[in-house]
């Protein structure tokens, strides 16, 4: 047996030791146990059998994909973010790294409404959507939590009643003025929508959670809490800017644009008043608006 064998294996009696395990227990157990394979290792077979359709038109599992994979690259984020907000005195260049990794996985998102756009028939589009009604990506809760960890909640109320609300409200009323809550709201009589009572039902209780853990360790309040020259720093900043204006212009435009190549004036599957709910100059959704200038701020969400 040579040294860096008897090495690994004092290591093992180390780790087993310490929690009370026969070693060699262990190593039996690994001499029984098969080799692992790519396919065992991704679930590769459970991931290809997730995909169900309730139409026969071939377009639709393109749609299915599509969302499913924004879905796991939304996990990426929240995977990143919950290192970064749970890091009690993160260092500028591991902070400006997790942000990049974010943002990144934002870009990816932006990009790939060209599969959107150019990847579906409108045909097929308008036919199977009807099928899908009263679901919406509006339902999708793994897009709120990362709302929810990137900023103070006033940067989420709707901008109507931002300037009034109390700060110090509790979290189930300041869950009820969030700026999304407006997208499945009757205008007239202020009802909620089916589509908005089923989300709640199944996440509420969780948004609650999440919205009082991160109040204090939000990425903004990760970000104030930096030393005053850490904050100064200019590729944090960058980085921080980055994030914001991707997140909530890039991305938010990129997913309004295709929506009307394909619906036009059309309502939403979920009928939110989506136009005005996805616009960023409408709801000036802005996670950091201390890091930008009056004008930018004026201005935010008129690009094109």
């Amino acid at each position: 047996m040579n040294s860096q064998t008897t090495q690994l294996i004092s290591e093992l009696e180390k780790k087993f030791d310490a929690i009370n395990q026969n070693t060699n227990t262990h190593l039996e157990g690994l001499l029984w146990s098969k080799p692992i394979t790519y396919w065992d290792y991704i679930q590769t077979d459970a991931l290809l059998n997730l995909q169900v359709q309730r139409t026969t038109l071939p377009d639709e599992m393109v749609f299915i994909m599509y969302h499913q994979v924004n879905e796991l690259l939304f996990k990426m984020i929240l995977w990143e973010m919950n290192q970064l907000c749970h890091t009690d005195k993160p260092e500028p260049t591991y902070f400006t790294e997790k942000l990049m990794r974010i943002s990144r996985y934002f870009d990816m998102l932006t990009t790939s409404f060209d599969i959107m756009g150019d990847g579906m028939s409108i045909d097929q589009y308008m036919k199977f959507r009807n099928t899908l009604t009263p679901a919406s990506g509006f339902q999708s809760a793994q897009y709120r939590f990362i709302e929810f960890s990137s900023t103070d909640l006033i940067n989420l109320i709707d901008n109507r009643f931002r300037a009034n609300i109390d700060r110090n409200t509790p979290y189930s009323h300041a869950f009820e003025h969030l700026y999304w809550q407006a997208a499945g709201k009757n205008h007239a009589t202020g009802k909620k929508s089916f589509l908005l009572l089923e989300f709640e039902k199944k996440y509420k209780d969780g948004f609650l959670r999440h919205m009082e853990e991160y109040n204090t360790i939000n990425v903004w309040r990760k970000f104030r809490l930096l030393p005053e020259n850490d904050q100064k720093n200019p590729e944090l900043i960058k980085a921080m800017r980055h994030y914001d204006h991707t997140v909530n212009i890039t991305w938010v435009m990129g997913h309004l644009n295709a929506a009307r190549k394909y619906i036009g004036d059309g309502d939403a599957t979920g009928g939110s008043d989506w136009k005005k709910y996805m616009h960023p100059k409408y709801q000036r959704r802005i996670f950091f608006p201390e890091l930008w200038s009056q004008e930018e701020l004026d201005n935010w969400g008129e690009e094109k």
